[in-house]
């Protein structure tokens, strides 16, 4: 079951183009756009749980909040990870390097405010409570801010410098090690994961 159309809808101006590993940077930017419309439907989740309660369509919306920050947002970290904030933190002038020990303080963050964010949402998924507390709304608003200013420095400032840094047998390479990734088994589950 997926999200209902009436919390479903997307972001306006969602037009990102299929992408594949072939093109890492572009799927990194795809990734973002997934958790930007991930994000609006927390939103819009809080929204309708205060008009109407913790319904089915919200607890569905939920689990696929649930879903995607479980199992494609931490896929998306190893990817940087691994292939854009070392050649940087290597070979990066002084600021983007500063940057980037920054960028990798948010991902602890990150998981540790994803950890408390979790809570009602795994609440309300589950049937187990109707309505989110004003602590409930302060944890997922800094979940979502952290988020932002992260993508926007990544995006700005990290990826263009990153991508000038990498030959394009290394970006190659890079685009095959997270398709790879993404084949093997994840959080207890084996297949293919939907490159998020």
């Amino acid at each position: 079951m997926t999200t209902p159309p009436a919390l479903a809808r997307q972001i306006p101006g969602f037009n990102a183009p299929g992408v594949g590993f072939e093109q890492p940077f572009a799927m990194l930017e795809a990734c973002h756009e997934r958790v930007q419309r991930t994000l609006a439907l927390l939103g819009r989740l809080r929204d309708h749980v205060r008009d109407h309660g913790a319904d089915e369509p919200a607890r569905q919306a939920a689990r696929d909040v649930l879903r995607y920050f479980d199992i494609a947002a931490p896929l998306h970290h190893e990817d940087e990870e691994r292939h854009v904030f070392p050649p940087l933190l290597a070979r990066g002038a002084a600021d983007v390097v500063a940057l980037v020990q920054r960028l990798l303080q948010d991902h602890h963050h990150m998981v540790a405010d994803w950890a408390a964010a979790r809570q009602p949402l795994q609440a309300l998924a589950d049937g187990r409570c109707d309505a989110l507390s004003a602590a409930d709304a302060a944890v997922l608003d800094r979940f979502a801010e952290r988020y932002a200013r992260h993508i926007k420095d990544e995006e700005h400032v990290a990826y263009p410098a990153a991508s000038h840094l990498l030959p394009d047998a290394t970006l190659q390479a890079m685009g095959q090690e997270m398709a790879g990734r993404r084949q093997s088994p994840v959080a207890g589950r084996s297949g293919p994961v939907s490159p998020r």
